[in-house]
């Protein structure tokens, strides 16, 4: 065992002192610094993913739009978009937003009127996520989420009216509300999903919108919007079949605003959470202070005994790292055992009075995580590079004692 292993590991063996005190508290302020980065990372993770999952479920992949506002040629124009590689479903679509009421209740949720031939391959999750009543686009009949159910005291069979935008755009007509009956309700575990928006037969977004025939635009899902060579490919392959009169949309730039605020978002934890391992390096550092002053006269004899100033220097150097590599090791246990237990500690808070994530504010049922490899080995190597800095001033004023005046004090 190499001599600055060795002596450090007996300055950490526990004595009644207060030195193995503070050395215990030094350690829990890395534990506590370690498992709070970890958390928030993983949480922010886990939130990026579960939007990016929840969009990808419910809106199209690609959407494809007319420079001259409405597809004339939908058949046409989905057609084409079938026979490029990558595709699975595609879907000619009226979306609108609307005012619907029933019982004196309204709400301003979004109509996206689909062929009901289409809608379970263009949305296989909402027909998953029926919990009341049927996938059924006849005639008048929609598909409301549970929070616009709720919101407008709604259930399976009854009736709402739902009114045309048109009345603020066409000055000489007038748009009657069409009466819409709730034929199946779907949850979708998120907020702005379960209560934003009415599925309807396209026929039926079309008499809301005074239209004969024709799209607003073309829904497009894919194979793989998650594989970024497979899907630039996908997207290349329609623009080239349409043409330059069409315009084509990816999810990522629909929803561009929403995953750049959660980077940001992200990193700036990060950045705030760094000043926690900060808070925990200085805690080592008086540690190895106490260290040095306890156990100067033994400082005193090393170097009398003719030990270079780097072997000195080295000892407390180990020292520190062990303590930043056990309490590392301790934080990211205690990192994954409140991420497992999370939706439980959130019930419990919520027991007492404590809502710690409505879903009124976050619009998601449950707190989501992921841990990356990658985020565990970058906390790991900034605790090495912190502990490394934190331990450099203590060893460098240990290795410079004077062995006399050591021996001495």
């Amino acid at each position: 065992m190499p001599f600055q292993l060795f002596l450090a590991a007996k300055y950490l063996k526990p004595t009644r002192s207060w030195m193995s005190a503070i050395t215990v508290f030094s350690v829990l302020g890395v534990v506590l610094g370690v498992a709070i980065i970890i958390v928030v990372r993983a949480v922010m993770t886990g939130f990026g993913d579960m939007w990016r999952e929840k969009i990808l479920a419910f809106k199209p992949h690609i959407t494809i739009s007319s420079d001259s506002g409405i597809i004339r040629d939908e058949a046409a124009v989905v057609e084409a978009v079938m026979a490029v590689p990558g595709v699975s479903a595609a879907s000619p679509s009226v979306e609108a937003r609307v005012l619907a009421e029933h019982d004196r209740r309204v709400s301003a949720p979004v109509v996206i009127g689909v062929s009901a031939d289409d809608l379970p391959s263009l949305h296989p999750q909402i027909a998953s996520g029926i919990v009341q009543g049927t996938l059924d686009l006849d005639d008048d009949s929609v598909l409301i989420g549970v929070d616009l159910a709720w919101q407008l005291g709604l259930s399976v069979g009854d009736a709402m009216l739902i009114y045309s935008p048109m009345n603020l755009v066409a000055k000489d007509e007038m748009f009657f509300p069409e009466e819409a009956r709730v034929g199946g309700i779907f949850r979708m575990g998120q907020r702005d999903f379960d209560g934003g928006y009415i599925i309807s037969s396209i026929g039926f977004a079309r008499d809301l919108m005074g239209l004969t025939r024709g799209a607003y635009s073309v829904h497009v899902k894919t194979d793989a919007p998650l594989d970024t060579a497979a899907f630039r490919r996908t997207e290349e392959g329609i623009a080239e079949r349409l043409g330059p009169s069409y315009i084509a949309r990816t999810w990522q730039e629909v929803d561009s605003d929403l995953f750049n605020a959660l980077a940001v978002e992200k990193n700036m934890m990060m950045v705030l959470n760094l000043f926690t391992t900060i808070v925990a390096m200085f805690c080592v550092t008086v540690t190895l202070i106490v260290a040095t002053v306890q156990k100067r006269s033994e400082i005193g004899l090393l170097r009398a005994l003719g030990f270079s100033r780097a072997k000195v220097m080295g000892v407390f150097m180990v020292y520190g790292w062990i303590l930043c590599m056990v309490g590392t090791a301790l934080g990211v246990g205690l990192a994954y055992a409140v991420l497992f237990n999370l939706q439980n500690l959130v019930e419990l808070m919520a027991g007492f009075g404590v809502d710690v994530f409505p879903k009124s504010v976050y619009g998601l049922e449950q707190i989501p995580w992921r841990v990356l490899p990658s985020e565990v080995i970058a906390v790991a190597v900034a605790v090495v590079v912190f502990s490394t800095l934190s331990g450099l001033v203590p060893a460098c004023v240990a290795a410079r004692k004077d062995p006399v005046e050591a021996l001495r004090g």
